[in-house]
């Protein structure tokens, strides 16, 4: 079995050589250097991966987060790709904190809405007020900031749009039940606005995480390990097992997903959901 440790080392390798037939033009451009784009909860995990990738391509990105060490870590790796950087520290379920990002960049030409998810447990365990903030935080927030910016978007006839969601809108789990609800709530609306604004060149699409190795899944391990007297080992290697891959996704493998969905060449993808899952998914759609 090979390690996320190792997929990661191989992923630098990667995008060290991909950089190098880029600048000698030997590799197609996503055509977005030079974009602005407003990455939420982007100070660890999926959405830094993602403001990392953008980076890389040459967007100048505005991030966010609640830790400030960590959103200061974050914003030295973005810089480190020759970009501008903005970084604002707050809440996002918070108003000031998502005025302050648009006050930031007011003008987005992409949108990557994230933030944590709710904690797993049981229907007893949710009260109105665990079901309140479940949407706050991964519906309500996400569309009051695509609202903000997808007018202007239109207008300027670009715009990409990227919610962070889960794999549990599609594959339903009973404790994960407050996620499952929030996330697929944004999808429908998210689909409902796709169809509308595609004519402008701007896009709304959804990528659904399952098991990629961040802080969530190490926070996820070490509760199963308590709850069965495991060890963190054990608790991954029952993770792993879950996968087709046989192993974890890589959030660097996750952030180029983010970048195409982003790119110039994505135009005609939208109102979809794409599944990060080492092929997992049983379905067909």
């Amino acid at each position: 079995m090979i390690s996320g440790e190792v997929f990661s080392s191989q992923h630098a390798i990667i995008q060290t050589i991909l950089r190098k037939l880029r600048e000698q033009g030997r590799l197609l451009d996503l055509g977005i250097k030079g974009r602005q784009a407003i990455v939420c909860a982007s100070s660890r995990g999926l959405g830094r991966a993602c403001s990392e990738a953008l980076a890389r391509e040459g967007v100048h990105v505005t991030l966010n987060g609640r830790n400030e060490e960590a959103l200061a870590q974050a914003t030295e790796a973005c810089k480190s790709h020759g970009v501008n950087v903005n970084s604002v520290l707050g809440d996002m379920t918070l108003e000031k904190t998502r005025d302050r990002l648009l006050d930031a960049c007011p003008s987005p030409d992409i949108l990557v809405t994230n933030n944590g998810g709710p904690s797993p447990g049981r229907l007893t365990d949710w009260d109105y007020d665990a079901w309140i903030g479940a949407f706050e935080a991964n519906m309500i927030t996400h569309m009051l900031m695509i609202r903000a910016v997808l007018d202007g978007m239109v207008e300027r006839k670009f715009g990409r749009i990227v919610n962070i969601t889960s794999a549990m809108v599609k594959t339903p789990k009973a404790p994960m039940g407050l996620s499952t609800g929030a996330r697929a709530a944004l999808t429908s609306v998210s689909k409902a606005l796709s169809s509308e604004v595609v004519k402008a060149n701007v896009t709304i699409n959804n990528m659904l995480p399952e098991r990629i190795d961040t802080d969530r899944q190490k926070f996820m391990a070490k509760r199963t390990s308590e709850m069965q007297g495991i060890t963190m080992e054990e608790a991954y290697d029952q993770m792993r097992g879950t996968i087709a891959a046989n192993r974890l996704g890589t959030p660097e493998e996750f952030g180029d997903a983010c970048a195409f969905l982003c790119s110039a060449q994505a135009g005609f993808i939208s109102g979809q959901n794409l599944q990060l899952d080492g092929g997992s998914y049983e379905g067909l759609i």
